[in-house]
C-alpha cells in the first residue's frame, strides 16, 4: 500500500483497506463509518477516492462509506497488463461488494463511475436503496469532445496520456468552472499518477470507451443501460454541473428523460468535478437524500 505523505493526509485522513479482485490484483479502498447500511461511491477517470473524501466526512458518522480505487487508479495497484476494460471493472467492483456482504447499498456515481456503479447495481439489484448521479453516463453515446477523442488516438494518444500526463493534469483545472483547486487539492488528484507506468488506466480507461458496437465494451456498456429500468422505483438524486465539456446537458438530459420522478439540482455555473466545484451547494443536498 502506497505511503500518504502528511500533506495528503491532511485532506484525506483515512487508513484505505486492500481487497484482491477475481483477476489477482490488490485494490485500494476506503471502509468508513459504521453500519450495516452502506454508501458505495464510485469514482472515474482520472479522479480515485479522493475526489469523494468530504463527502465521505459529512456521511461517515451516520453510515459506512465503502470508496474503491478501480484497478490502476488511485492507491490501488497498477499493473501494465490488466484487462482494463469496463466488464471487468464491473467484476472487480462486485466481487469486492460480495467480499464485505453488505446487506444494503446506496449508490453514488461520477464519470465512468455511472457505468461502472450501475454496472454493479444491475449485478445486485436487491442491495440498491437510494441513488445519487453526479455528471456521467450508463448508456452508450456517440458524444465524445475533441480534446478526449484525441486522447484515444493510436501512438499519439498515450504520449499524451502517459508521457506527458495530458489528462489527469488538464482535468484538474478543465474539471473546475466556480473556483480553482487549492495547490495541495491539485497535488491530491495527481499524486497516484506521477510516472508512464503509473497512469495505465488512464490511458485505459480512454481506451475503453466505446463509440461504435464493434468496440470491445459496447456490449458491456449496452448491457448496463438495460439494467437502468430496474431502477425506476429507487429515490433518485440529480446533481449536475452545467459546464462539463465532457458530460454536458446531452447527457443530463439522458438521465431526465430515463428518470423524470428524480430530484435535480441543476448547478449552472459548476464543472465536471461538480462534488469539488460546488460542495456547498452539493453535499448538503446528498447528505439529505442519503439520510432522509
Amino acid at each position: 500500500m502506497a505511503d500518504i505523505p502528511e500533506w495528503l493526509s491532511a485532506l484525506y485522513p483515512f487508513v484505505p483497506k486492500a481487497f484482491e479482485t477475481p483477476h489477482g490484483a490488490r485494490m485500494s479502498y476506503l471502509d468508513e463509518g459504521q453500519g450495516d447500511h452502506a454508501v458505495l461511491m464510485v469514482h472515474g477517470n482520472p479522479t480515485w477516492s479522493f475526489y469523494y473524501r468530504e463527502l465521505i466526512k459529512e456521511l461517515s458518522p451516520n453510515c459506512r462509506c465503502i470508496v474503491p480505487d478501480h484497478i490502476g487508479m488511485g492507491l490501488s495497484e497498477k499493473p501494465e497488463s490488466y484487462p482494463y476494460q469496463l466488464a471487468t471493472r464491473i467484476a472487480d467492483l462486485t466481487a469486492l461488494i460480495d467480499s464485505l456482504d453488505l446487506p444494503s447499498l446506496d449508490l453514488v456515481v461520477h464519470d465512468w463511475g455511472g457505468a461502472i456503479g450501475f454496472g454493479v447495481a444491475a449485478a445486485r439489484p436487491e442491495k440498491i436503496r437510494r441513488i445519487v448521479v453526479l455528471n456521467t453516463a450508463a448508456f452508450p453515446s456517440h458524444h465524445l469532445p475533441g480534446r478526449i477523442a484525441v486522447c484515444k488516438f493510436p501512438l499519439i494518444g498515450p504520449v499524451l496520456v502517459r508521457g506527458l500526463n495530458g489528462f489527469a493534469w488538464p482535468a484538474t483545472w478543465m474539471a473546475m468552472s466556480r473556483r480553482a483547486l487549492s495547490s495541495d487539492e491539485s497535488r491530491g488528484y495527481l499524486f497516484p499518477y506521477r510516472s508512464w507506468s503509473s497512469r495505465v488506466a488512464i490511458s485505459g480507461f480512454v481506451q475503453d470507451i466505446p463509440m461504435t458496437d464493434q468496440h470491445p465494451s459496447w456490449e458491456a456498456l449496452a448491457k448496463v443501460e438495460q439494467g437502468l429500468s430496474q431502477f425506476h422505483n429507487r429515490p433518485m438524486l440529480i446533481v449536475w454541473g452545467g459546464r462539463d465539456f465532457c458530460f454536458n446537458d446531452h447527457f443530463f438530459e439522458q438521465w431526465v428523460e430515463r428518470f423524470p420522478q428524480a430530484e435535480q439540482v441543476y448547478l449552472e455555473d459548476a464543472g465536471h468535478y461538480v462534488l469539488e466545484d460546488a460542495h456547498n451547494d452539493a453535499l448538503p443536498r446528498i447528505r439529505e437524500h442519503l439520510l432522509r
